[in-house]
């Protein structure tokens, strides 16, 4: 069983629903990453998603291109990339999930760029841009080695849904907004009706994801009383580590973390 898998199977027993933070590794530089990686562990985090920078990440808001920027000027490449991962699983069995585009692993080839991560730690792989149709040989490359998350939206086809849950595994990642990471619109009554859709489609054989805009307690509680399995927040982390100097890194992003994961405990039934 995955790491992923373990994680939800665990939060299940405890009936708890996972919390998920993304960081851009090498935002905005080494030290500041492994910092903000043990303040989320110190305030509960469940999974931890690690950006690889990219210099045209589409499916990105304003807040992740900046710090995707910055990590490259910081020299962030893929050897940086995986060194700073060991050193983080030193610290953690937390599941770690890499995020990145298709065309980094692509251009070292998918069964080697998988193995390398693996060894340094990587549980799991959000590609945006891999489409489910021209997914055959990364998730060939993938089997048995990690968990292939694909993205939905609330728009996507009952028909499409299937498909991308069947190549999917740890979780199903339901976008929670139409356009880039970091909107914050709101909650949107179409995002609650498509995660109440795709779990009565799924049939809980995949646990749901739902991100993209998160950034308050307020925000998970209600994705999750409408049944996400786990609320993914990435923008909101990236402002408060920008913002935050090293000295109070760690205690920030804990304090920060440990009020959204209160928000996925839930009540005990009388």
């Amino acid at each position: 069983m995955s790491r992923i898998k373990e994680k939800f199977a665990d939060l299940e027993e405890k009936n708890q629903k996972a919390l998920i933070s993304y960081i851009m590794v090498g935002f905005p530089n080494e030290k500041s990453t492994l910092l903000a990686i043990k303040g989320l562990i110190k305030g509960g985090i469940d999974i931890i998603e690690l950006g690889f920078p990219f210099s045209d990440p589409l499916a990105d808001g304003p807040v992740i291109q900046n710090a995707s920027t910055i990590s490259l000027e910081e020299g962030t490449k893929i050897n940086k990339f995986f060194r700073i991962v060991k050193k983080i699983r030193k610290e953690t069995d937390i599941p770690l999930v890499l995020m990145t585009y298709t065309n980094i692993l692509y251009h070292k080839g998918y069964s080697k760029f998988i193995s390398d991560a693996k060894k340094a730690g990587i549980d799991g792989f959000i590609l945006p841009d891999m489409s489910v149709e021209e997914s055959k040989e990364y998730l060939q490359a993938a089997k048995a080695k990690a968990d292939t998350i694909f993205l939905i939206s609330p728009n996507t086809s009952k028909s499409r849904i299937k498909k991308i849950a069947e190549a999917s595994s740890g979780f199903l990642y339901l976008v929670a907004i139409f356009g880039t990471t970091g909107i914050k619109t709101g909650i949107k009554q179409y995002t609650l009706n498509a995660i109440k859709e795709v779990k009565k489609q799924t049939k809980g054989k995949i646990p749901i994801g739902v991100g993209f805009g998160v950034s308050t307690p307020e925000d998970v509680k209600k994705y999750i009383k409408a049944g996400a399995d786990g609320v993914i927040v990435g923008s909101a982390f990236l402002k408060l580590i920008q913002k935050t100097p090293q000295e109070k890194m760690e205690s920030k992003i804990a304090s920060f973390t440990k009020n959204l994961k209160k928000a996925t405990i839930l009540k005990q039934e009388p």
